[in-house]
């Protein structure tokens, strides 16, 4: 299927074809007919898939064949958990919409000057790209018109729900009319996601392209056990040096912890960057920058931080630090394999994590294979383990086999990007600052 059979209109057809782009991806081809038609929609599909233009695309085809309303107040209104992947989705609405004639989209996040965004809701606004947080201080203030929202769309809302934004998405939903088109994008569908549609949506049209147990043949995963921290250091040094290693994102559980990594790793010679919720939307946007022009080899980020980065480089993901909840290591890795690419899971973890390591495993539905790497074993064996440890230096690659180093040099071992069920095992949500809703409001 091609985008021209889809029932998109001409300019925007044109936009598709200067981006590049010749056929719809999966969840393109069953979400944009879908919300062509006007209905809600509730859609999971994995990372990577193409989300942010299966809901732009309709959202924008809308726009184009509409009157633009007059002074004050926004069409189109996306809410997503981050500024990253807000600054992300400005820019794509951007590019599809840029054959449509005097289109006007604006970004609504924390950290960044409030001139520029006062002076963008000051007047009409085709699109407006926000974080909970934010765009809730600009309506509290009356700065902001959502009473001619056509479009709402949640992009990435079970994180959203994670961050605790229940509040503040319910009353930003209570601002725009009863009559708007929702769009809700979620990696899982069930449990707080399922209550919030309840209250919100009519009758949506629920899409689901990634089953809950569907593996990915694109992203090898492994596991090295650790007897420490400085262990854990060792093996993240060995791993970065594989010349095969392209780009690495190195997720830490605790801001300081990414500073404190990425001056070690700039101390051992990697050119390493952090990316957290302390640095300003400059050095955010400066860190990106580096690392989407390949200037940066290494990024260390925290989980808050690394939501929405989207370069296709990334050849590996590495948990120097396991994640607080066993769904955010999908997350995670989802950062690399992008787009059909290959790409690489490293998981460092001590004996003592077993426990959240079996978690994980658990929600993925798999186990993930445990390696050591020669002269660099842990000096305490666990009594048990979840999968055979594999010993040695892997066989060369061979030609057409994925790239990646020694995570990519055996039998892969995909991960679960849509989420296995929900279940007691899974761990609770944490209360430390690094899970905890931004106090800079996003």
């Amino acid at each position: 299927m091609s985008f021209s059979e889809l029932g998109l209109t001409p300019p925007l057809l044109a936009a598709i074809r200067q981006a590049g782009f010749d056929q719809p991806t999966p969840v393109q081809e069953k979400a944009i007919p879908a919300a062509l038609k006007g209905t809600d929609l509730m859609v999971s599909a994995q990372t990577g898939s193409g989300k942010t233009a299966a809901f732009m695309l309709p959202a924008l085809n809308k726009l184009s064949t509409t009157k633009a309303n007059g002074g004050r107040g926004v069409q189109i209104l996306v809410l997503t958990p981050t500024r990253e992947l807000a600054m992300q989705v400005t820019q794509a609405s951007a590019e599809y919409g840029s054959q449509i004639n005097g289109l006007r989209v604006a970004t609504g996040v924390g950290g960044m000057p409030y001139g520029a965004q006062l002076k963008a809701l000051s007047r009409r606004l085709d699109v407006l790209v926000a974080t909970p947080g934010r765009l809730i201080d600009h309506l509290k203030a009356k700065r902001v018109d959502l009473s001619t929202v056509h479009t709402l769309i949640l992009d990435e809302a079970d994180r959203m729900l994670d961050m605790g934004f229940i509040d503040d998405i319910k009353a930003l939903v209570a601002a725009t009319p009863a009559s708007r088109q929702t769009l809700l994008f979620s990696a899982t569908l069930d449990g707080t996601v399922a209550k919030l549609a309840q209250t919100m949506m009519r009758d949506p049209v629920r899409i689901e392209i990634s089953s809950p147990n569907e593996r990915h043949a694109q992203i090898t995963q492994s596991l090295f056990y650790a007897d420490d921290g400085a262990h854990k250091r060792r093996l993240l040094d060995h791993i970065l040096r594989d010349a095969t290693v392209d780009q690495a994102i190195v997720f830490t559980a605790t801001k300081r912890g990414a500073d404190e990594l990425a001056d070690q790793l700039n101390e051992q010679g990697f050119s390493a960057q952090a990316l957290h919720g302390d640095m300003n939307q400059r050095q955010r946007t400066r860190t990106l920058t580096a690392m989407q022009r390949g200037s940066l080899r290494v990024l260390v980020a925290t989980d808050v931080a690394a939501r929405g980065i989207d370069v296709q480089t990334i050849s590996h993901a590495i948990n120097f630090d396991l994640p607080m909840q066993a769904e955010d290591y999908v997350h995670r890795i989802g950062r690399t394999g992008r787009a059909g690419r290959n790409g690489n899971a490293v998981t460092l973890a001590e004996h003592r994590e077993r426990h959240k390591v079996k978690r994980i495993e658990h929600f993925i539905g798999h186990t993930i294979d445990s390696e050591e790497i020669p002269g660099m074993e842990p000096r305490r064996q666990a009594s048990s383990k979840p999968s055979g440890v594999r010993r040695g230096k892997p066989p060369a690659r061979s030609a057409g086999a994925a790239p990646g180093g020694h995570a990519a040099k055996r039998s892969a071992k995909p991960y679960t990007e849509g989420h296995a069920k929900r279940s007691s095992d899974r761990p609770q949500r944490p209360t430390s600052h690094s899970r905890a809703r931004p106090s800079a409001r996003a």
